[in-house]
């Protein structure tokens, strides 16, 4: 439905002496006929993606800070709320959500293989298993920890390749009554937003309500709820319990069906999506070329990994775009992986004075926005979600 060309690892920023050995793989998303599934065509090894130097730091932000210490709260309020309560999370980051179970005094235990994260959470005081998580992995926690009364991920089932181990991981480990409840990504918002920079390596599956719905019958749970999640653009919380066990929301057969009307499962919708995608990457190209011969100043703001997807599949490098600012230490001094811009620290944002600012965090606008107001009264910011334009 869409090739975005040869790709890094979004998240594997990597210092000079290590371009000649970087790892790059065809970024294209297709779409399963039968349970219309889109997904990556290759599937990058997760020991690539996901390793002792992975530089994403979920706390990072301060709209996710606020937005996991709630997540944390409804679930202390509500499936958290019975006797000696159990909650695993998949994929726990720096335990930018668990940090607030832990204060809270409930069992708890996150689950991730990428060392170097791990470490700060431990140091929040969260319990983390490194591994990646699957059916051997959750026998061993039931063993230890007895069953979990909830399940969580965020922005990190979409990562897991083989949802054959991952749900009968689920299916081990969660009580009779528990529930799985992940946020990711949503197709949805991909194609209305034209954030095609959602695509890379790590995000495997863009998921509909349709597609989760398939894939929890498949393997023996049911969509019982979904609701809204702002962050990342908008994505979609899913709640998937055993079959039978509580009455399915309202909420679910709505999202269904207004996906029905927005043919999220129509190769229509998705070639007219490729076009514009196309378009954007033109535009984008056009101006940044007409202020580099108009001797006008470009520095990239943000560098999360949807920037390696744009810059790659744009042709940006520091030709056009000298460098790019980051607040994550752990990016500071290495290179964006592919496209290979420098990534410096904020303060060099101030010292350069640019004239314009290629905004590649966009999900984070307010935030970024509120920081940089003495900027926004004498530049420029360049967006080019959901097209490109300058103000």
């Amino acid at each position: 439905m869409l090739d975005l060309g040869r790709q890094p690892s979004a998240n594997r920023f990597l210092a000079r002496a290590d371009i000649a050995r970087e790892f790059m793989f065809r970024l294209a998303i297709g779409m399963c006929h039968s349970c219309t599934m889109v997904q990556l065509i290759e599937d990058v090894p997760e020991e690539i993606r996901y390793h002792d130097g992975y530089r994403y730091r979920a706390s990072g932000s301060a709209t996710h800070r606020r937005h996991f210490a709630r997540v944390a709260r409804e679930l202390l309020a509500t499936e958290l709320a019975g006797p000696n309560p159990f909650i695993v999370e998949i994929g726990c980051n720096d335990g930018v959500m668990l940090e607030t179970i832990a204060r809270a005094g409930v069992r708890h235990l996150g689950v991730d293989p990428a060392k170097e994260v791990t470490e700060l959470a431990r140091e929040r005081g969260v319990n983390v298993l490194d591994a990646f998580f699957g059916d051997s992995v959750a026998e061993g926690i039931r063993a230890e920890h007895g069953s979990a009364d909830v399940i969580f991920g965020a922005n990190t089932v979409c990562h897991i390749a083989y949802q054959d181990s991952l749900l009968r991981g689920v299916d081990t480990l969660l009580g009779p009554d528990g529930v799985f409840v992940f946020e990711e990504p949503y197709l949805g918002t991909v194609i209305s937003q034209m954030a095609f920079d959602q695509i890379y390596d790590e995000h495997v599956y863009y998921f509909t309500a349709r597609s989760v719905q398939q894939m929890a019958q498949r393997y023996g749970f049911e969509l019982v709820d979904v609701g809204r999640s702002p962050l990342h653009g908008g994505e979609i919380r899913y709640t998937l319990t055993r079959p039978g066990r509580r009455r399915p929301s309202p909420a679910v057969g709505e999202l269904l069906a207004d996906e029905r009307h927005r043919g999220l499962a129509d190769p229509v919708t998705f070639q007219r999506f490729a076009d514009a995608v196309a378009k954007i990457r033109d535009d984008l190209l056009t101006l940044l070329r007409d202020l580099r011969d108009r001797g006008s100043t470009v520095v990239g703001y943000g560098a999360p990994g949807k920037t390696a997807t744009v810059t790659n599949y744009c042709g940006i490098g520091p030709e056009l775009v000298p460098f790019v600012v980051d607040s994550t230490p752990a990016k500071q001094g290495l290179l964006v992986p592919g496209s290979h811009l420098p990534v410096r620290p904020p303060q060099a944002f101030t010292t350069a004075n640019p004239d314009y600012a290629l905004l590649f965090a966009w999900n984070h606008a307010d935030e970024i926005m509120a920081k940089e107001q003495a900027f926004s009264r004498r530049g420029k910011w360049i967006r080019y979600v959901p097209d490109v334009r300058v103000g």
